[in-house]
């Protein structure tokens, strides 16, 4: 297994972010139009990659961009996550906790010192892999923060920072 940066415009990415979509569709009825501007995902304030099998056939993505505490739920040196997604023959490998392990280590890397995240509880898979990865409920933020669909999740990467917030706060 490889993993690449290749760009939000990359064809591979772009395939698995359809799919992707797809996949929201099938969970949630429609695909997540959560505001996208592609340079964000440049470097050195985000980055997007593609997993590739031992075939060198795209099998996974996930990305971060830099976020700040322009809003409700967010902080100063925040990394958010975004398009985590395995294709479904290559699930049950660890892929996805590989993927997010890279985009932690690469986020601490560009002096980020937070991954947050918004996820779905028709999504069970990711609640498991980031509950098991040590992120916890925070403030809700982000497009869909009214949906009680709705989960937002954060992670310090560095020790001694908060990750989230009371459960009493992740409504607010």
């Amino acid at each position: 297994m490889d993993i690449r940066v290749v760009g939000y415009a990359h064809p591979d990415a772009q395939l698995l972010i359809a799919e992707v979509q797809q996949e929201y569709v099938r969970r949630y009825g429609d695909p997540d139009v959560t505001p996208v501007d592609p340079t964000e995902f440049d470097p050195p304030r985000g980055l997007f990659a593609v997993l590739y099998d031992e075939d060198g056939r795209p099998v996974g993505t996930g990305a971060w961009r830099a976020r700040e505490a322009e809003e409700a739920g967010l902080a100063e040196g925040d990394a958010e996550l975004k398009r985590m997604y395995t294709v479904p023959s290559a699930r049950g490998r660890g892929l996805a906790r590989r993927m997010l392990r890279f985009l932690e280590d690469e986020a601490r890397s560009a002096g980020r010192l937070r991954v947050v995240l918004e996820t779905g509880t028709e999504q069970p898979e990711a609640l498991a892999l980031y509950a098991s990865e040590g992120y916890l409920l925070t403030r809700k933020f982000g497009f869909y923060r009214d949906s009680p669909l709705s989960v937002c999740l954060a992670k310090p990467l560095v020790v001694g920072e908060p990750a989230g917030v009371h459960a009493a706060e992740t409504q607010a």
